[in-house]
């Protein structure tokens, strides 16, 4: 949630502004960069990121140079068994958290006090007290954020990868297509092949309607349809080992071309191959009562509009699915609840916001009032419970992109050992023997340190410390060509040994570009951000603050996320631990 769109909507929000009304409202200080992941494990844990240890969505690996995931990661079976084609493990390969200390919940729990934690963002693997669900952070089968795949026979498509999805070119057989679904990557395979399963589409002749099925009929939809959850099963070894997933399928056209998206197979919560709740077997509860729902940590398919595979109206349509299942897991999670904590989080305002933010207000309005109404019904239902409010950041127009390795070429900090133009391709034809610092993720920058990258040549101490003063005089000193704006506002030196040697603030309407984020070098400097990711916040800041809400007087008059934690353990008469640094805001 924004603090500026609520001032500006009000009257369209009646919950929210009787909150304010009768307890108090106030901007939220974020953290430097204002990312999710950084924001909701400062939160989590009470401390800054250099204590939880997330400083963005994107990390590296100094030694290959490689980013991953900040958030999580698979540690495989340590002893295997090979099998010709196959590999056996001999246990089973579990994921870890990346982020350091202790949650707030996790104290709490220690106290016996009833917890209750429902999609908490960057808790995947959920922490094991309580009851939980995993939120944002939590693949697909597939392994990453999101895939989903497009099915289509237009001989004017060209079946390729596109970020975040596929795109696969289908041909009838009597009305019949074949749409091979890939699930999870066979770790039971030495070439870890996809495990796929074949979804048949036959399409009515005369009418705009199709029956699915895999093996067993599962639906019959009309074109323009969504269907319900659709279970799949992926053999990995033949009858004896497989993967369960569930998708959604929407028949975008039947008639006289075929388009058919599917989307990213999530985690079944009715038979989780993966840890997704907390105890392991909540989510089969939950589902047992309120039916299956998405598992996937951001599963608003942001990449299938973007890349014009649905329209608006049908992002936004797809989007209310997510948004019906939030609702059911609230009213579950509050018809549970007697006492203690309960979270709860929705995504829906973020992702919208991301698509709609300043271009379609009307539309993005009707988000904020879904979960207006959701506020409604938790003070309704508990008013004597103390209710927080709460954003992690808000948000801020994307005009512009920075190719910020780009800059650093320009201005001699990054070598290249031909032109820049590897739009795509990460660190193309970088020299690491001559080059003193490099941009990856959205808000980092790293010096190339020797002894710690893979080819670094500066030395600790004196040499990279000048690089690093000399680096953040000219960053505030950039200026965009086009208008003359400053490009950045603030930049923070991090003293991390493994995070970003400094944090990149931009000013407002700029952001790192997408290329940036994976360590590429395009040909030029800034860009107009001419894709449908219109609102961001990964920019400074005091230009994103989120929002506090309360149904009592809060008395701190510039509260940050870190103050929440504080303010929760306080409620429930504990004390702060280890580097926790908030103070309560009532």
């Amino acid at each position: 949630m924004d603090p500026g769109f609520l001032e500006r909507h009000w009257q369209d929000l009646p919950n929210a502004a009787r909150l304010r009304h009768t307890g108090g409202f106030r901007r939220l200080r974020t953290t430097m960069p204002p990312q999710s992941p950084v924001a909701w494990s400062t939160f989590i844990t009470g401390t800054d990121p250099l204590e939880h240890g997330i400083f963005d969505f994107v990390h590296r690996d100094p030694k290959t140079m490689q980013p991953y995931s900040s958030m999580s990661r698979t540690l495989d079976a340590r002893f295997k068994l090979s099998l010709g084609p196959y590999v056996l493990p001999l246990a089973s390969a579990r994921m870890e958290t990346l982020r350091r200390g202790q949650s707030f919940w996790e104290i709490l729990a220690d106290r016996h006090t009833p917890v209750a934690v429902i999609h908490m963002p960057t808790n995947f693997p959920p922490v094991n007290v309580g009851k939980a669900l995993a939120g944002m952070g939590t693949p697909d089968l597939r392994g990453t954020q999101g895939t989903f795949t497009y099915f289509t026979d237009d001989p004017e498509e060209l079946a390729r990868n596109v970020p975040g999805g596929r795109i696969v070119k289908v041909h009838p057989e009597n009305g019949r297509f074949i749409l091979p679904v890939e699930g999870p990557p066979n770790s039971l395979r030495k070439d870890l092949r996809f495990a796929t399963v074949d979804l048949a589409v036959e399409v009515d002749p005369e009418h705009r309607a199709a029956r699915l099925s895999m093996g067993a009929p599962l639906a019959i939809l009309n074109q323009g349809e969504w269907s319900d959850w659709l279970s799949a099963e992926f053999p990995l070894l033949g009858w004896l080992a497989g993967a369960r997933g569930m998708l959604r399928v929407y028949a975008k056209e039947l008639h006289p071309r075929l388009a058919i998206y599917v989307s990213p197979v999530n985690i079944d919560p009715r038979s989780p191959d993966l840890t997704i709740s907390a105890p392991s077997y909540y989510s089969r509860e939950v589902a047992r009562d309120i039916g299956p729902f998405y598992t996937q940590g951001i599963a608003e398919d942001t990449s299938a509009y973007r890349q014009g595979i649905l329209t608006m109206e049908e992002f936004l349509r797809q989007g209310a699915l997510v948004q019906s299942d939030e609702m059911k897991l609230l009213r579950h999670s509050l018809d549970e609840f007697r006492e203690g904590l309960l979270f709860f989080y929705f995504s829906t305002v973020d992702q919208n916001s991301h698509m709609l933010w300043g271009k379609h207000e009307p539309e993005l309005l009707a988000v904020y009032r879904a979960v207006d109404g959701a506020i409604g019904e938790v003070v309704r239902r508990f008013p004597d419970a103390n209710i927080i409010v709460m954003s992690d950041h808000g948000f801020n127009s994307f005009d512009r992109s920075v190719n910020l390795n780009t800059w650093l070429w320009q201005q001699g900090f990054l070598a290249l050992q031909g032109p820049p133009g590897g739009e795509d391709e990460m660190f193309a034809n970088v020299d690491w023997s001559r080059t003193q610092a490099y941009a990856l993720g959205l808000n980092g920058l790293y010096l190339n340190i020797a002894g710690r990258e893979k080819s670094g040549n500066l030395h600790r101490g004196a040499e990279s410390q000048a690089v690093l003063r000399k680096l953040s005089a000219e960053l505030l000193q950039f200026r965009d060509a086009k208008d003359g704006r400053q490009v950045v506002e603030v930049v923070s030196p991090t003293r991390a040994e493994f995070g970003p040697d400094m944090i990149v603030g931009y000013g407002r309407g700029f952001r790192a570009s997408w290329q940036t984020a994976l360590g590429a070098v395009p040909h030029d400097v800034m860009e107009d951000n001419l894709q449908a990711w219109i609102g961001d916040h990964c920019m400074a800041s005091d230009q994103v603050p989120g929002v506090l809400f309360s149904n009592r007087p809060i008395r701190a008059g510039s509260p940050h996320l870190w103050d929440i934690t504080a303010t929760i353990l306080g409620e429930f008469g504990v004390a702060k631990t280890g580097g926790m640094i908030g103070q309560s805001v009532f």
